[in-house]
């Protein structure tokens, strides 16, 4: 605004003589004075903020910023699906030493001994439906948490990781449940796999709901939700805060809020990548923590009414359940394990801290950071298709609303 008026200023009729008689002389005054009112009134801050201002300009509809995340959320998610089985392979493998080692080794073995509808991309379904439920829910949060705290005069910086913080809170109930069955589902592989012994055996989807809600309660659903939070609020947070900063980097240095495709799958995947490996330590004991074998938890006396009539259950047990006569032998994660033999620590807890200090002191640093390589390629991808994929709908929705906007207010 001041750098407008500026010019507006040296491009008038002036630039001739500054001085030629009163008239002039009056109004070249005035014009001093208004520049100079102006820069009195918001010297330093407005140039400051000048960026902060021309990003939060345009404000989209909040079922724009939903529909966008969701579409770019869920796109993301499954295209990179067969990578993340492999990163879940890695991390709950219960053997030692793993069978499943670099992540080109683990892909080539997973796709030529399962295949890849029931083994690249076991779990798909719960996963689709989590991912598009969990971003619109994520997406909405977010915008308007952001432009609460900027309205709030919160700091820009502090506002985007405080917002990534919230919205993923808001999101966990939607998706934390389809990330058992999709964590469980990938571990399993196809039905009766016999290349890979995680411990679950679920003929479908569905299958597996009904057997975990029977077996285990409803809860179990649920299981791992702190476990979830601790990995994707700081994701999310670190996430977001990146992607702005690196955004705003990237439009001063283009002079535009249009900064090409190069610039955006960049700033994207850079973000999703950096927040992805520093946040490796907390995937690898989400995932041990969800997959790992419990008996009922919350409800001790259904587990013991479950191993009473354990000789008239053998002979009637369901596929989809694991006998209960070999008492759960295996885990689908190295720490809960009871084969000591083959696993690398023994995890019973649900507390994230506890389960860094038991991988930490058995399997090390490495321990912390197994499958940080198919993390690192599954986030980067991942945050550049969502959030390139919402920049684009963001845009094609503003050509196309679907909402009217009256004073930065829905109608």
């Amino acid at each position: 605004m001041v750098l407008a008026r500026l010019a507006n200023f040296f491009s008038s009729d002036t630039t001739g003589n500054l001085v030629d008689d009163g008239r002039k002389d009056k109004l070249l005054t005035n014009k001093h004075a208004e520049v100079v009112s102006n820069f009195a009134v918001a010297p330093v801050v407005e140039m400051d903020q000048m960026d902060e201002v021309d990003q939060e300009a345009a404000r989209p509809p909040y079922i724009h910023a939903m529909l966008a995340g969701g579409i770019g959320g869920t796109t993301g998610d499954m295209l990179m699906h067969s990578l993340d089985t492999v990163k879940t392979r890695q991390q709950g493998d219960p053997h030692m030493p793993p069978k499943y080692t670099s992540m080109g080794n683990t892909y080539y073995t997973i796709w030529k001994q399962e295949g890849i509808r029931k083994g690249l991309y076991g779990g798909v379904r719960p996963a689709f439906f989590g991912s598009f439920g969990g971003t619109m829910v994520f997406f909405g949060t977010y915008e308007w948490s952001k432009r609460q705290m900027i309205d709030f005069g919160i700091t820009p910086s502090v506002s985007y990781f405080v917002a990534g913080l919230i919205a993923d809170f808001a999101a966990a109930p939607a998706y934390v449940p389809s990330e058992v069955l999709k964590t469980r589902l990938q571990l399993q592989g196809r039905y009766n796999n016999p290349h890979f012994n995680s411990g679950y055996n679920y003929r479908s989807t569905i299958d597996a709901i009904r057997t975990i809600v029977r077996t285990e309660g409803a809860s179990s659903l649920y299981y791992g939700f702190g476990a979830t939070l601790w990995r994707d609020l700081p994701f999310s947070a670190l996430q977001f805060a990146f992607y702005e900063e690196e955004r705003g980097m990237a439009k001063r240095y283009m002079g535009s809020n249009n900064i090409g495709l190069p610039l955006e799958i960049l700033t994207a995947a850079t973000a999703g990548g950096m927040a992805g490996v520093l946040t490796t330590p907390l995937d690898v004991v989400k995932t041990r923590i969800q997959t790992q074998h419990n008996d009922v938890p919350g409800s001790t006396t259904k587990a013991q009414t479950a191993t009473v009539p354990a000789s008239k259950r053998t002979s009637s047990s369901k596929p989809g359940k694991p006998p209960p006569s070999h008492g759960r032998p295996i885990s689908t994660s190295s720490p809960s394990t009871t084969l000591r033999t083959h696993s690398a620590a023994t995890l019973h807890t649900s507390s994230v801290m506890t389960g860094l200090r038991i991988i930490y002191k058995t399997e090390g640093i490495s321990g912390w950071f197994r499958g940080v390589g198919p993390r690192a390629v599954w986030t980067s991808v991942q945050s550049g298709t969502m959030l390139v994929l919402y920049q684009t709908l963001l845009r094609w929705f503003e050509e196309h609303p679907l909402a009217k906007r009256r004073d930065d207010e829905l109608v």
